[in-house]
């Protein structure tokens, strides 16, 4: 009986006092930026620093697992990692999120951000403050995060630190002393920015004795344990093998296994309170896991899910085919085990007359698409077409319907439109002065709207410009980058929509309409368009045995005309001499001929035909 009751009896209330300690020393922080900032690289110096990564292990971007992120040099997903530190005697737990610097991938980092306390913000001090730099700012702003700010490359050449300095003091209204200055390569002020989340990043509030409450904010899809969620446990304790509930799909499931996020996945008895990890419980269907969504206990479930979590709004909508018809299965499983992964995809079946049965996917922007495209290629082994990208437009008829259209052939009849109006944003381009002309020329030449601009330090400007979506889809980002040397960064959001003239080009081969390369456009630009589209598909489309009249029409008014010849066997080669009429009978049997095969003949069009819509310019 004695040594029974030797042995120590946590209760409840003690249990709760230990987590409680634990919480004061967790850290919950990710790593922002304007893409290029070196964020992958910081990233990989902390690692090391915490002996989180080490010898064989340790290679540049660690944490960039996919074999594309490698290969662009860019995060395309958020990765989120477990560190351990000891600082003055007490151990302290730091749960890191590297996130995307590109615009399209601005998701990602909304969704990082809802699970931190802290943020750092990385700005290189070879460039400055640029436009990313200042949309990712507002946003871990609006969540109430703890700012750090750290000048990166500091070990270059090219150098302003001083400069610099200013910019973010006056964005920031910080003192320059609270400005950490710092090297990815070198591994300079890394024991500053370790001291730095130390002190002024808060701990996580919650309650471990709470009902449960935990947020989703990533997902991945493992073709041998199913569908792994991400969390951050707001209130509450989980443990494995209890019964949790998914709020938003209503679903009850086993926690199989719970456990932090290492380098590898770390199995875990339980988690409390502020804790990051990951759950496996068997799901196998993706639609059972929505991003944003709330944990919580069947048993003793919280009161309400966790608010504050904004849905994903795609810019750019395309059509995904499949090159085989019969592989539209497999397509639509790729698809889902892919916004699995990227909660940003969205998706939905359609069909088309040119290309059979497909999906209709929206995207945040140019890149996004093409990582997708990418993606499904080297993941999924899927080999797709991908249609002319639009945006989506607002249609209102003269009955007072209101419609919202993806694809220029869902468009009711010219005749009962009585408004189409198009989406528009509020674009922030910052730049070196020399380039300003050149940037305002492209900016009017898409139709934009000069807002304001001003000077944010010496020679830099900041313009802002409301422009309609639909323009900057295509060659906008390539284009500003060329005519400012690289030197312009470009940030964008969705502002409103407006009335715009626009009407729907159609392509006609043969007098058949492709639907595949109809696209809506506006006035103004529908005859350039329409005439450079027809004299790029001349180039494309290969000779047939029949002539092919390639023609842009808006409704039943023809703009533009090509035509491809016919490959003609010459039939007059063997009379020689003698009376013109033998050489006439044979050239009219040929035209006969080539008649009647027009009558049965289909047209092919090649898969870099719908590409090169694009690339008009």
């Amino acid at each position: 009986m004695k040594k029974f009751f030797s042995k120590k009896i946590l209760l409840p209330s003690q249990i709760i006092i230990e987590i409680e300690k634990k919480m004061k020393n967790i850290r919950n922080f990710c790593i922002i930026a304007h893409i290029d900032h070196g964020k992958s690289t910081l990233a990989d110096r902390l690692l090391e620093y915490t002996k989180t990564v080490s010898g064989k292990d340790m290679q540049a971007q660690v944490l960039d697992d996919m074999e594309l992120e490698r290969e662009r040099g860019i995060t395309i997903k958020s990765h989120a990692i477990q560190m351990n530190y000891r600082s003055n005697g007490e151990e302290y737990i730091f749960n890191l999120i590297d996130t995307p610097g590109h615009v399209d991938f601005s998701y990602e980092v909304s969704r990082s951000i809802a699970a931190c306390e802290g943020a750092l913000l990385i700005i290189d001090a070879t460039q400055g403050i640029q436009a990313q730099t200042i949309s990712n700012l507002y946003m871990a702003i609006e969540h109430d995060l703890e700012i750090i700010p750290v000048m990166n490359k500091m070990d270059m050449d090219t150098a302003m630190p001083d400069e610099v300095e200013d910019q973010i003091v006056e964005l920031l209204g910080c003192k320059p002393e609270e400005i950490i200055r710092a090297s990815g390569k070198t591994g300079m002020g890394v024991e500053e920015i370790m001291q730095a989340i130390i002190n002024r990043v808060p701990a996580p509030k919650g309650d471990p004795a709470a009902p449960l409450q935990c947020l989703i904010f990533d997902s991945v899809f493992n073709s041998f344990r199913g569908i792994i969620a991400y969390f951050k446990i707001i209130n509450g304790t989980i443990n494995k093998g209890e019964l949790v509930k998914f709020v938003a799909t209503g679903k009850e499931y086993n926690a199989d296994e719970i456990g932090i996020l290492k380098l590898e996945m770390l199995p875990q008895p339980s988690l409390s309170a502020g804790n990051v990890g990951y759950i496996i419980s068997g799901i196998k269907t993706s639609k059972e896991v929505k991003v944003g969504d709330t944990i919580t206990h069947v048993k003793r479930p919280c009161e309400r899910a966790i608010s504050g979590f904004e849905e994903v709004k795609p810019m750019v909508f395309a059509g995904v085919y499949p090159i085989e018809t019969e592989d539209f299965e497999d397509l639509r499983a790729s698809l889902e085990k892919l916004q699995l992964n990227d909660a940003s995809l969205t998706f939905e079946p359609e069909s088309s007359l040119a290309l059979g049965f497909g999906f209709r996917c929206g995207f945040l922007g140019m890149l996004h698409m093409e990582i997708v495209q990418e993606r499904l290629d080297r993941e999924f082994d899927m080999n797709v077409i991908t249609t002319v990208p639009n945006v989506s437009y607002k249609v209102t008829t003269k009955k007072g319907e209101k419609l919202e259209v993806h694809n220029p052939s869902g468009l009711p009849d010219v005749m009962l439109i009585e408004t189409i109006e198009e989406p528009y944003i509020r674009a922030s381009v910052i730049t070196r002065s020399e380039f300003i002309g050149s940037i305002m020329t492209l900016c009017l030449g898409k139709r934009g709207e000069l807002v304001k601009q001003e000077y944010i330090s010496g020679d830099r400007m900041e313009l802002i410009y409301d422009m309609p979506l639909g323009e900057i889809v295509f060659d906008f980002y390539d284009r500003l980058k060329s005519i400012s040397k690289g030197y312009a960064s470009f940030d964008y959001h969705l502002s409103d929509y407006r009335p715009s003239k626009l009407i729907k080009l159609d392509i006609l081969l043969n007098s058949e309409s492709v639907d595949a390369l109809s696209s809506l456009i506006h006035f103004d630009n529908a005859v350039s368009i329409g005439r450079r589209m027809c004299e790029k598909l001349k180039e494309l489309i290969p000779r047939q045995q029949f002539d092919i009249a390639i023609q842009a029409a808006i409704g039943a008014k023809i703009i533009a005309r090509e035509t491809v010849k016919a490959v003609r066997k010459d039939v007059t080669a063997k009379c020689y001499g003698g009376d013109i009429s033998r050489k006439r009978k044979l050239l009219e049997k040929q035209k006969k001929g080539k008649k009647r095969m027009k009558q049965i003949g289909s047209v092919e069009v090649p898969q870099k035909a719908f590409l090169a819509v694009l690339k008009l310019d």
